[in-house]
């Protein structure tokens, strides 16, 4: 494979997670209309961010040992695993059995966290591609 599939999957589970914290700090002004999609956000996001996780992983064994990016790259897997936690946890405090509620204070603490860490975690995703050149030639054929 010569272009990387895991920068193509990560569009996914970023603008679901996104808008479900922009949905969040939206839900006590809208309600309902609010909460709701951002529970379906975040169950969206969760489940589609398994296989950008399953490609970045796939990706990773195929960097040099040796290369420079290593250290960034495992920031950067770090911030995002974070981010994952935090935006499950934000899910699971919402649910009762498969039946989504009105979020907490708990809840949207976890989803602004989360939104922090996923910034961070793309910044650092941008650095690998951009400085490090990862998905290019430093990438073991």
């Amino acid at each position: 494979m010569r272009h990387p599939l895991h920068p193509a999957l990560v569009h996914f589970p970023v603008a679901c997670w996104s808008l479900a914290t922009l949905a969040d700090f939206a839900s006590p002004h809208w309600g309902e209309a609010a909460w709701r999609p951002a529970g379906q956000l975040l169950i969206a996001g969760t489940l589609l961010a398994i296989p950008a996780l399953l490609a970045g992983f796939y990706e990773l064994v195929r960097v040099a040992d040796d290369s420079p990016a290593l250290h960034d790259l495992y920031w950067h897997m770090g911030a995002m695993s974070t981010a994952l936690l935090l935006y499950a946890i934000s899910l699971f405090a919402r649910l009762d059995h498969s039946t989504l509620l009105a979020p907490g204070t708990g809840a949207v603490a976890c989803s602004a966290l989360g939104f922090v860490a996923l910034g961070i975690g793309g910044w650092l995703g941008g650095k690998l591609v951009y400085r490090h050149r990862l998905g290019g030639d430093t990438i073991r054929r």
